[in-house]
């Protein structure tokens, strides 16, 4: 089953590196509720967006796990197997523990690719094993420590429902067994972003509570000739991953837009962004304000808003409005290579999710992991609960598949509405951001009612509370879906043929005989017009006797 797991996920990183993902961490006292978060947007056009379920399970004492690569399918070698695993559900195990990743690659003379145990692997081996964000970082660190670690350099979000870890880990090159790594705790009071360039630089040396690292991270970088200076001036991201221009402007960009968003003073990093300096961001910020889930959401939907990178008021937003850009990212016009600025939402999701940790509630009931497929401007964040035993039928394989289009598959429903919009952007956003906003306040407001039912039944019998949220879930992932088709249906209709009908209230308007009452011709934009007639003169150009005339 493990294998069959690591081989439908592991297709996009290695066949689409262009894109990438976004990790956003809160600590509990950084919340509204004291709820801790991490967010991650899997960002490939080869990803089917998946929700993976893998159960507890207990295994004979000297038994091991074959272990496949993440990317390649291929085998990689045996590890010793835990006598008891968790389950896990997405990125989230059943007591509340969430990892998540971004790549950052780092130096590639670095990559041990004779190590049995890649990031993906790591990943989801610990969230088998872990309890709390502090065994898992020992898990983790101690996994490729005994069986190598032979992919890129990583970035991890490690969390549970008290604490917030951020991890940076990198081989030591081909046949060099193990990793160089740091970790550091994020303040209570804080929320911590990254999103694929090494993000740690300087750290605390004496501070074992919020800050472990490798015995040799500092003296294999002087052996490499990566570092100098003294131990308190070593800088991780420095030495590990040197910044480029891609580090700056499609990665820390999406940084500093979330930081932008939520604390002040990050307009002094703009220059940095642009590639013009240096001097980094800091790791983490104490926000202006205390941040819900509908914050989390709304973050994850970024597009640079009211920033000088967001792409709306630009060409290639015309002739609608589009807030986002088809790949390739990098294009060339007259041999002159151009790129497309990266926000955190658009075409390239595959899947995102916000995972929700409570420490005052059962872990069953606590860790919610609130799910959405496609792009993150038009998917609605369903609520899953970590103690589900059973995946909900739209988030599996057996209903549909990158190559195999279903009418019950989540993935699919939700490009079909998305992919409709994205021809009309600035018209249909607004009913489909609408109908996804009704939704989610939906699914929030009525989250306590459903928790104090599954709280009561834990009390009686765990089984019945599992029983009770994995119907509950299916139950909520099943009604999007069909919600959502009704929306494509009426998205069809009512935008038809690049006019638009009346309608109130979502019912079209008729003239009481099934005809529409009136049906509106938007056109074009006034810059998309004026571009028509710098481009073909008097081409289209009417008579003079119908000026004034013609109709609008």
């Amino acid at each position: 089953m493990l294998k069959r797991f690591f081989s439908l996920l592991a297709i996009s990183l290695a066949a689409e590196s262009a894109w990438a993902g976004t990790n956003i961490m809160v600590g509990k006292d950084a919340s509204t509720d004291g709820s801790t978060f991490c967010t991650y947007s899997m960002d490939s056009y080869y990803q089917y967006g998946e929700l993976t379920y893998l159960p507890a399970d207990e295994h004979a004492k000297y038994s091991t796990r074959d272990i496949y690569g993440w990317e390649t399918n291929k085998f990689q070698g045996k590890i010793s197997e835990a006598i008891n695993t968790y389950s896990v559900i997405g990125n989230m195990n059943e007591h509340q523990v969430c990892i998540t990743e971004s790549t950052f690659g780092g130096r590639e003379e670095l990559q041990d690719t004779s190590g049995i145990l890649d990031y993906g692997n790591l990943i989801y081996i610990t969230l088998q094993r872990s309890k709390t964000a502090d065994e898992a970082i020992r898990v983790m660190t101690d996994l490729v420590a005994q069986y190598g670690y032979c992919s890129k350099g990583e970035t991890f979000s490690i969390a549970d429902p008290n604490n917030v870890w951020i991890m940076e880990m990198i081989g030591k090159g081909p046949d060099v067994k193990g990793a160089v790594w740091v970790a550091q705790r994020v303040p209570d009071d804080c929320i911590c972003v990254h999103a694929n360039h090494s993000r740690i630089t300087t750290f605390p040396l004496n501070d074992r509570q919020n800050c472990r690292f490798s015995k040799d991270v500092i003296s294999f970088a002087r052996e490499k000739g990566y570092f100098k200076g003294k131990n308190n001036e070593f800088n991780f991201s420095e030495a590990y991953d040197p910044l480029t221009f891609s580090a700056h402007r499609f990665c820390d960009a999406k940084v500093w837009s979330v930081y932008k968003k939520v604390t002040n003073d990050m307009d002094k990093y703009f220059d940095y962004v642009q590639g013009l300096s240096k001097t980094p961001m800091p790791l983490w910020v104490k926000p202006t304000k205390k941040l819900s889930i509908h914050d989390l959401k709304s973050l994850m939907r970024d597009h640079f808003e009211g920033t000088p990178l967001s792409m709306e008021g630009d060409p290639g937003a015309e002739p609608f409005g589009f807030a986002n850009r088809f790949a390739p990212r990098i294009w060339k016009v007259d041999s002159v290579a151009y790129f497309h600025e990266t926000p955190t939402a658009g075409p390239q999701n595959a899947f995102s999710f916000v995972a929700q940790m409570r420490s005052w509630l059962p872990n069953i009931v606590g860790g919610v992991l609130w799910y959405g497929v496609d792009d993150a401007t038009f998917n609605v964040y369903v609520p899953i609960y970590c103690g589900v035993n059973e995946i909900p039928e739209c988030f599996r394989t057996d209903n549909g598949s990158m190559l195999n289009f279903s009418w019950n598959s989540a993935y699919w429903v939700f490009n079909w509405v998305s992919n409709m919009a994205y021809g009309k952007y600035n018209y249909m956003s607004k009913d489909i951001i609408k109908v996804q906003a009704e939704m989610e306040e939906s699914f929030e407001n009525h989250l306590a009612v459903i928790e104090e039912a599954a709280k009561s039944l834990n009390v009686k019998s765990k089984e019945y509370a599992v029983s009770f949220l994995t119907d509950y879930s299916s139950s909520i992932a099943r009604k999007t879906v069909e919600r959502w088709q009704l929306l494509g249906q009426f998205l069809l209709m009512k935008y038809a043929d690049g006019v638009v009908k009346k309608e109130r209230n979502g019912k079209f308007i008729d003239n009481g005989w099934g005809v529409p009452e009136h049906i509106d011709q938007p056109g074009y934009s006034e810059w998309y017009y004026r571009k028509i007639v710098e481009e073909t003169k008097d081409r289209y150009r009417l008579p003079d006797e119908f000026q004034g005339k013609q109709n609008k």
